[in-house]
This record gives structure tokens, C-alpha cells and sequence, in this order.
């Protein structure tokens, strides 16, 4: 290429960093002089989160103590902190409780899910004014709702999870890749785990579509947001999912481990019955009864005791959301994996790479996924020379795009460095 060519799309880089409404973002957050590409994995820190947590450990632990269960709110911060997230994924207040781990929310979803499709009387409705869940028919006990469809791309934990709940409750496991659903849809159909964005390549699926199609079928839908809350618009509300999970370290820059939350629709809460029903969910948390009487609403997907620390960094976090569009945040999203995967054709030799993310903006993320025959290598030294993405062994790059703190310059810069970093790996097999 030359090196006219390359100072246009410098040029441009830098046009569209001036011209981008979401810029001043970057500035919130603790940076170096690289370029982070990995925010898919773990978001960057707010620069303002160090304060706020000492201001949780110093004061409201070390001189309020026990009194901050109250004067603090960290009683209700699981709810309260669900609401924060809730127009970030499209959902109305009191909905999202915050708190375990992103697999033990998808245990308490898929169980419960596969309690709803039981219900006798068929459950809460699907659809206001519509069809039940389950339209009164046969349930697992008796032959007739029996299976669990799992995506057979998705996250290793979510299919392992679904499989332990599968056994718990008397069925038996469907792993089926996601443009198959549809078909494998039927009238044993309980419950449909799906993942919103692949987790390797980065393919968006069709959440509205699939959702409705989960409910023609009579099934209860659950979805896993980790890999799209945060950098495009979910709509739960809207599409009327089920329920949903998702972690928050991500694009929601929590921090390492910070809470996940669990979404139950509103017209679900009365009858989700949860397989951990801990005494933080209790009716009369500090009744200390023998026997279990859920909370109303979203508190009903509460266990023990929450991660005070965390929780609170991640509500500092979400600060930085503040006054920003989610639709702003997905036309910049697609703006810059539609600019890197021009600069990667544009400086990469033919053959060395090879995108598994989709073209089609209805199908894509907000990550780029470069097949590689030299991966670990090239990953190894693009983090050497301040490109950090990461890999999915044995043949993928991942380049994660977090729009409030990643600009064109740095997608030009990542496929500049990407094409000198494979002119010095041999590159014996060019990618598929």
C-alpha cells in the first residue's frame, strides 16, 4: 500500500475523531497511550471510581459500619442499581437486580424459566392480552415440555449451567446453533437459552425475531446480554423477553468480577419461583422464619448477602453513562468496526487474515473477529507494541470496539500495527 494511500486513512482517523459527539468520553477514563481493544473482556476504569470507593471504605465502612445497611442504601443498592441499568438494555424500572455472577443468574433463569413453562395454569402471559407461556399444556413430568434448547456456539459456562439445570428439573439438553432454532422449536420446548452477541465471532442474533418466535412455541425465552448491554440497544421491554442476564464489566466497565444482574419481566415476577432462594429474598429478610416467603418483584431474584464493594464500584461506574444515547453508542460502534475492517483490507497482504465477524450491521457486535493461522503469536506481539486485543485459541483474534472510550484513530492505528506485526510472523497456512 502506499504511503499516500495510508496518510488518507490517518486523515480520515483524525476527521472523524473531531467530528465523533462522543469523544469527550474518552477523557473519563484511565488510559495510556496504546490502544485498548479488549474492553469485551474487561472495561476500562473511570477515572472517578478510585475516589468513590474510598469514600465506601473509609466513611460508610470505617465510620458508619453496620450503620451504612441504612444510611448508606446498600440495603436496596441490588434494585436500585438494576434501575441504572435498566434503560441501558431497554428495560423499565424494577425489573434488574444486581448481584451474583453471571452464571449463578442464568442457573436462577433457566431453573425458573423451566418452573414457569410447569405451571399448570399455564403461567403469567406471554404477551399482554395474548397466549400463556404454556397454554395449558403437558409439562416435563408427564412427556410433555421436556426439553431445553441451549446455543451450541455459545459461552462454555452458559451450555454447563443449562445442562445442571436440565438435570434438575427432569430434562434433557438441546444444543442447537442458533440459525437453527426456529426449527427445533416444537411443543416439548420449555425453555431457549440464547447468547445476543457470539462471544467469538462477534455475530449479533436476531433477539426480536427469535424471541418471538420462542413464544409461538410456547416456551419461555432467556437471554444472555454480556457481550451486547452496553454497546447496542437490547429492547427487553420492547420485544418482550422473558428473562436475561448479563455481566457488567464489560462494556458497562464494572470492574474484574463486578456483579451480574438478572432481568425478569415484570408480568413474571409474581410466579418466578427461584431455585436459590436465599434470605435476602426473603418476604421478611430479618424475620428469621423457618419457612420461605418470596419478596415481591425483582427482590425475588436476590440470595445472600450482596458484594457490597463491588456493587458500589460498579455504581460508580455507571456514572460515565450519563447524558448518552445507546443509539449513539451503536452508530459509533458500527462506524468504527466498518473503519478497521476497511483499514485491515486496506494494510494486511491477501490472505493473511480473515474476518468470521459479519459484514451485515443487523448481524454484527460491537467486536471484530480476525481468523488467523498464527493467533498466538501475533496476539502476543500487537500487546508488545500497545495493541491489546485478545485471542480465542487456536486460530482467532478478538478486537473489542467500546465506543465511549475507543476512536477511529486507534482502529486505524490497530490494523497499521496488525499488517507490520504480520510481515514478521512467517505465516506458514494463510487463514481459510
Amino acid at each position: 500500500m502506499s504511503e499516500t494511500s495510508r496518510d488518507a486513512l490517518r486523515e480520515r482517523a483524525l476527521k472523524l475523531d473531531a467530528a465523533d459527539p462522543l469523544a469527550p468520553q474518552r477523557e473519563l477514563f484511565a488510559l495510556d497511550d496504546g490502544v485498548y481493544l479488549d474492553g469485551n473482556s474487561l472495561g476500562a476504569l473511570p477515572l472517578h471510581v478510585p475516589d468513590r470507593v474510598r469514600d465506601v471504605l473509609t466513611r460508610q465502612w470505617g465510620e458508619l459500619r453496620i450503620r451504612s445497611w441504612d444510611e448508606s442504601g446498600w440495603w436496596t443498592a441490588p434494585e436500585r442499581i438494576g434501575d441504572r441499568i435498566a434503560p441501558l438494555v431497554g428495560a423499565a424500572a424494577g425489573q434488574i437486580v444486581v448481584g451474583d455472577s453471571t452464571s449463578v443468574n442464568i442457573f436462577k433463569a433457566v431453573v425458573a424459566g423451566s418452573r414457569l413453562a410447569d405451571r399448570p395454569d399455564g403461567g403469567p402471559s406471554v404477551h399482554d392480552g395474548g397466549p400463556s407461556v404454556h397454554d395449558g399444556g403437558p409439562s416435563a413430568r408427564d412427556g410433555g415440555r421436556d426439553e431445553i434448547l441451549v446455543d451450541a456456539t455459545t459461552f462454555p459456562t452458559d451450555g454447563y449451567i443449562a445442562a445442571s439445570a436440565a438435570r434438575l428439573t427432569g430434562r434433557r439438553i438441546v444444543p442447537v446453533d442458533p440459525a437453527e432454532v426456529r426449527a427445533a422449536l416444537g411443543p416439548r420446548t420449555a425453555v431457549v437459552l440464547l447468547n445476543h452477541v457470539d462471544y467469538r465471532s462477534g455475530r449479533l442474533h436476531d433477539l426480536p425475531g427469535l424471541t418471538a418466535d420462542v413464544h409461538a412455541a410456547g416456551a419461555i425465552a432467556v437471554w444472555d446480554l454480556c457481550h451486547s448491554a452496553g454497546a447496542l440497544p437490547v429492547a427487553l421491554d420492547e420485544h418482550q423477553v422473558d428473562l436475561a442476564v448479563g455481566c457488567t464489566y464489560k462494556y458497562l466497565n464494572g470492574g474484574p468480577g463486578s456483579p451480574a444482574y438478572l432481568y425478569v419481566a415484570q408480568r413474571h415476577q409474581a410466579a418466578f419461583d427461584s431455585p436459590l432462594p436465599g434470605w435476602n429474598s426473603h418476604a421478611d429478610p430479618f424475620g428469621m422464619t423457618p419457612d420461605y416467603t418470596p419478596a415481591d418483584g425483582s427482590v425475588r431474584g436476590r440470595v445472600g448477602t450482596p458484594d457490597i464493594v463491588s456493587m458500589l464500584t460498579l455504581d460508580a461506574a455507571l456514572d460515565v453513562w450519563d447524558g448518552v444515547s445507546v443509539a449513539a453508542v451503536r452508530a459509533k460502534s458500527l462506524a468504527l468496526t466498518d473503519f478497521f475492517l476497511e483499514c485491515v483490507e486496506a494494510y494486511v497482504p491477501p490472505g493473511r487474515v480473515s474476518s468470521v465477524t459479519p459484514a451485515a450491521h443487523a448481524e454484527r457486535g460491537s467486536q471484530v473477529a480476525l481468523r488467523c493461522a498464527d493467533a498466538e503469536p501475533v496476539m502476543r506481539r500487537l500487546i508488545e507494541r500497545g495493541v491489546v486485543g485478545d485471542l480465542r485459541r487456536p486460530d482467532v483474534l478478538r478486537f473489542g470496539f467500546t465506543p465511549l472510550y475507543v476512536g477511529f484513530a486507534d482502529a486505524e492505528r490497530a490494523a497499521r500495527v496488525l499488517a507490520e506485526v504480520l510481515a514478521d510472523v512467517p505465516g506458514e497456512n494463510p487463514a481459510a
